[in-house]
């Protein structure tokens, strides 16, 4: 495989941290490139963009909702897969510069500019009749999102703290998934959005931690920089900070202690992430990283079993 230095690259180079290298060597160099560039080799990414939709959705207490869930992760991909792309397009000279970055295909120059934008509008197209399948008022909350997605590329330049804008961003289908079935209770909502916004931060941070040293040299900013020796601490205290918001919408919703229970099995698997984080061991940091697809669906029941309780 060549890049865009003309260089042999390796497929360990290209997907360096890819959880399906199999599936995508399988795939013709072209089309690969693509799917690489959409991050579709990493479902990571599209699980926890996914996750809060899910919480929005089973704490608004209308039931299982499938149809409408099928359809949240339909989109999750999408616009995940857009996301990447645009970030790709905006941080390719940064990207050239970083050890784990520089093989991406906008960066390389596998794939021009001109094909990464038209391959975004090919996703966007997809979220787009997503979006069309939601009320009226989900499609508003949805569309404000898009400003917040637009600044985020910058946002490691200018800030020490780009995790809490990507929280920001990331986490949005909170409130996507809660406005596509009731437009009350505010206050549950803005709870649980919150926590999600410190859950964000959390994880994002591990995942920083291998970049550390690079970041410094580019002269990137991040979390897991701004933190220096505190990294396990913050993440630890992120985490506790996301538990207790998630708790507290519990309790506004419910007002049951018992049903605070509910949120133990994801406090354990948090809290495990972070005293067991060596932030200097970045395969270790990487399988912590990951982990939080387990983390967003045991919130995701503990959201179901609260917010449905009682249900007939």
């Amino acid at each position: 495989m060549v890049g865009g230095s003309g260089q042999a690259m390796s497929a360990e180079q290209i997907v360096p941290d890819s959880e399906h290298r199999g599936l995508v060597g399988l795939l013709p160099q072209r089309v690969r490139d693509f799917a690489l560039l959409a991050r579709f080799d990493r479902p990571i990414g599209w699980w926890l963009l996914f996750w809060p939709c899910a919480w929005g959705v089973w704490l608004a207490g209308a039931g299982g909702q499938l149809g409408l869930i099928t359809w949240l992760l339909v989109g999750s991909i999408a616009m995940r897969g857009a996301g990447c792309v645009y970030n790709d397009i905006v941080d390719a000279d940064l990207d050239r510069q970083v050890a784990r970055t520089a093989p991406r295909p906008v960066a390389s120059g596998r794939v021009s500019v001109k094909a990464a934008w038209a391959w975004l509008l090919l996703l966007c197209l997809v979220g787009l009749i997503v979006l069309v399948l939601l009320r009226w008022q989900a499609e508003i909350v949805a569309l404000a999102s898009l400003a917040l997605v637009a600044v985020y590329p910058f946002m490691k330049r200018i800030t020490w703290w780009p995790q809490a804008w990507l929280g920001l961003v990331f986490t949005w289908g909170a409130p996507v998934g809660w406005a596509a079935l009731r437009s009350d209770r505010l206050d549950v909502l803005a709870a649980l959005y919150a926590g999600s916004i410190c859950w964000c931060v959390g994880y994002d941070t591990i995942y920083a931690v291998q970049d550390k040293e690079d970041d410094a040299l580019v002269g990137v900013r991040s979390s897991a920089l701004r933190l220096g020796e505190h990294v396990r601490a913050g993440v630890i205290a992120f985490y506790l900070l996301a538990l207790a918001l998630w708790s507290f919408a519990f309790w506004l919703l419910r007002h049951d202690w018992l049903a605070l229970c509910a949120l133990l099995p994801a406090a354990v698997q948090l809290l495990w992430q972070g005293f067991t984080l060596e932030p200097a061991d970045g395969a270790g940091a990487l399988a912590r990283f990951r982990s939080n697809r387990l983390a967003g669906a045991l919130v995701a029941a503990a959201c179901f079993v609260v917010g449905n309780a009682g249900l007939t």
